[in-house]
């Protein structure tokens, strides 16, 4: 399949970049910024297995020769207005979409700007950032990619989707559950997020605190509620994914912990100020996950004056 990959950044790059290094016909869609760099430096790769350059395809907004089989949106949530309307022109009538943002706001975006029959969900599981010179940095060997449509149901595009998407640098699978898997990621990023940035610490340091293991529990019971009033309970290796990871003993953070000790815009609205909300609409106490979103809202608004 002819595929887009919408942002070059540490998720869309990663994933891009190994499809494109198995062969996979990718293309990138991004700033002229990125574009510059990729030109300059290709798009390098280090991971704890070693360091690859791929020289990817990249286009520009003003450029973009759609329409593409497959997109893949992989912006941060507040780069999601201007990516939706750069897109546009990559959208065909039997495009899938697969988004790869935090959150699930995203959805009904997608499915207003081009149809419920394109948008499909998608989750990955990564911990990668972009280093000073541009070049993703894979920081551990977890790199999981899920997708599929939305309803659980078949569709036929979903065979030529899990080709497109499957590499030997990653695990890449379908789902017939994708609602599922992205509240079960959107409950383990909440708590991550909540507890490394209201402490502004690792999990490590949080557990080697007093109380510290109290307090990432009491977060992820907050988390597990919402999710469970609004009809999305974890499975129990959700659970189990997440209570070992809170309690850990690794400097493990989250990617909203890593923007915020950078001094760069954060995701607080799309994955805490959200599921906050779904707790209040459904009468969940969630006195730590409003902590930590009043922290970050603060953050902002400082960051923004």
């Amino acid at each position: 399949m002819r595929t887009l990959f919408v942002g070059a950044g540490a998720t869309g790059g990663y994933f891009g970049g190994r499809l494109a290094q198995a062969g996979k016909d990718i293309t990138f869609l991004v700033r002229p910024g990125r574009q510059a760099v990729l030109d300059r430096r290709g798009l390098r790769i280090k991971s704890p297995g070693g360091e690859t350059v791929v020289r990817p395809r990249t286009i520009t907004a003003e450029t973009v020769d759609g329409p593409y089989d497959l997109v893949v949106l992989a912006v941060k949530s507040y780069a999601l207005e201007q990516a939706l309307i750069d897109m546009a022109p990559a959208i065909g009538p039997r495009t899938v979409i697969v988004p790869l943002l935090n959150g699930m706001r995203h959805i009904d975006e997608l499915q207003g700007a081009f149809g419920p029959e394109r948008a499909w969900g998608g989750v990955c599981l990564i911990q990668a950032t972009l280093d000073d010179e541009g070049d993703v940095v894979q920081m551990t060997g977890l790199h999981r990619l899920g997708y599929g449509p939305l309803d659980g149901g078949e569709d036929e595009r979903l065979a030529e989707v899990t080709f497109a998407l499957s590499g030997e640098e990653f695990d890449s699978n379908p789902s017939h559950t994708i609602l599922r898997d992205m509240w079960e990621k959107w409950v383990f990023l909440a708590s991550l997020g909540a507890a490394t940035t209201l402490m502004r610490a690792t999990v490590g340091d949080i557990n080697a605190a007093p109380g510290g293991h109290d307090f990432g529990a009491r977060i992820v019971a907050e988390a597990m509620a919402i999710a469970a009033a609004a009809g999305h309970p974890s499975r129990a290796g959700a659970v189990s994914f997440l209570q070992s990871n809170i309690a850990s003993t690794a400097p493990l953070n989250s990617s909203m912990y890593r923007d915020m000790m950078q001094g760069l815009p954060v995701e607080a609205d799309a994955i805490l100020g959200d599921f906050v909300a779904e707790g209040a609409k459904h009468d969940v106490p969630t006195p730590m996950l409003s902590a930590a979103y009043t922290n970050l809202s603060i953050y902002s608004a400082k960051r923004s004056g």
